[in-house]
């Protein structure tokens, strides 16, 4: 009888292995519309504050432009201007020769009258 019962137990062990359930499937989670809504609202947010932004970015960029360019051009009326100043001034001296100031002096009828001359320390 002992040996029926080892053998009924051995069966009965071999029986007994742990069954493992078969592996679950994942579970599909379907979010709510509510939430699929808010998503592409902000999405849509998003989307315009990133298209307003560039739109002033570009519009920032051409002001800039602009004015780089209206600093050319002033700073070329500068130089301009600075070239005439330059040939003005060599103008002025070559005008202001003592020859030059005599005979505009004569050609006005001026003459010279030594007891008004006053000499005057040069510069």
């Amino acid at each position: 009888m002992a040996a029926v019962r080892v053998r009924q137990q051995h069966q009965h062990q071999q029986v007994q292995q742990p069954i493992t359930p078969p592996s679950p499937q994942p579970t599909i989670i379907r979010r709510k519309k509510t939430n699929q809504k808010f998503e592409k609202t902000m999405l849509i947010i998003l989307v315009s504050i990133i298209a307003v932004l560039g739109v002033l970015v570009l519009n920032k960029q051409a002001a800039i432009q602009t004015t780089s360019m209206d600093i050319q051009k002033i700073e070329s009326e500068a130089d301009e201007i600075a070239k005439q100043n330059v040939d003005l001034t060599v103008r002025v001296s070559e005008l202001s020769t003592y020859e030059n100031i005599w005979k505009k002096g004569k050609e006005l009828g001026l003459t010279q009258n030594e007891k008004n001359v006053k000499v005057v320390p040069g510069e």
